[in-house]
């Protein structure tokens, strides 16, 4: 007894322009991850790179929640795309960028009003409960950011 695999007529087209949307939202979200990052880098003081590979526990949580706010943006951008490859990518790039911008400012608007020296805190070698605080606006305005997008 033989078995045919039968697929359906442009099953292999379809199969490499899910893989090409895969590989390009991936790109778009590494871009926008990174992005954000330097953007969070560059409006603190210090190297928030070194001081991530130095293994400085504020550092590296308030950069892990400004990246998974990011990550929430891509997400809902290519949720609310609806299949549309070009315009999914184009919102993501765009509302990624605006929720990096509003990101920055808002956090760094919270850090002076709640009084946070974000460069001490990201420089102490020990845990600092502010850390959270700002670990906390990074994430909460991600998500308001995404939803916004739908």
């Amino acid at each position: 007894m033989t078995t045919v695999l039968a697929l359906e007529e442009g099953y292999w087209s379809s199969l490499g322009e899910g893989v090409g949307a895969i590989l390009l939202y991936a790109l778009v979200g590494l871009v926008l991850v990174l992005a954000g990052f330097f953007a969070v880098d560059l409006t603190t003081p210090g190297k928030l790179r070194n001081l991530v590979a130095q293994g400085l526990p504020n550092a590296v949580t308030v950069s892990a929640a400004g990246m998974l706010s990011m990550a929430f943006i891509v997400v809902l951008a290519i949720y609310a795309s609806g299949g549309d490859l070009a315009g999914g990518l184009i919102r993501s790039l765009i509302f990624g960028a605006v929720g990096i911008v509003v990101q920055v400012v808002s956090v760094r608007i919270l850090e002076r009003v709640l009084g946070i020296d974000i460069g001490a805190v990201l420089h102490s070698p020990t845990f600092a409960a502010e850390a959270l605080v700002v670990s906390a606006a990074h994430f909460a305005l991600g998500l308001v950011v995404a939803v916004a997008i739908l």
